[in-house]
């Protein structure tokens, strides 16, 4: 069985890629951040990402994180995936949050333009 198929057992209705990128991630309450911290992606689907932690997070945790995007916009502008959402399986110094909203950032830019509803942030590396 490849890596994008599921068997009957996983309950992810998403393909996972396994995607190892720098990712920051911050701890929020409303606006206010509470804490930040870094690691790495370990997958990402477009329903969630699973990353490295520097310190333990617990479940129900809201977040921010930013990933430094595989794929470049117009084959050479860096792209950054932000996405918030809600910490869903904490494990020890691994967190999955579920994607609650993104957006493609480029890289050190503060202007962007919203994703659209419903598009899927893996397409491109499908």
């Amino acid at each position: 069985m490849s890596y994008r198929e599921s068997s009957s057992s996983d309950r992810r209705s998403s393909c996972r890629y396994p995607i190892e990128r720098d990712v920051r991630y911050k701890i929020v309450d409303g606006r206010t951040v509470l804490t930040a911290g870094a690691g790495r992606t370990v997958d990402v689907s477009s329903g969630g990402i699973l990353f490295t932690t520097e310190e333990p997070l617990e479940n129900w945790m809201r977040l921010e994180v930013a990933v430094d995007w595989p794929v470049c916009l117009d084959n050479g502008c860096p792209l950054k995936l932000v996405a918030q959402g809600r910490v869903v399986r904490a494990d020890g110094s691994q967190a999955a949050i579920e994607i609650e909203k993104y957006e493609f950032r480029t890289h050190g830019a503060r202007a962007f333009t919203p994703a659209k509803t419903g598009q899927d942030p893996t397409a491109a590396l499908a």
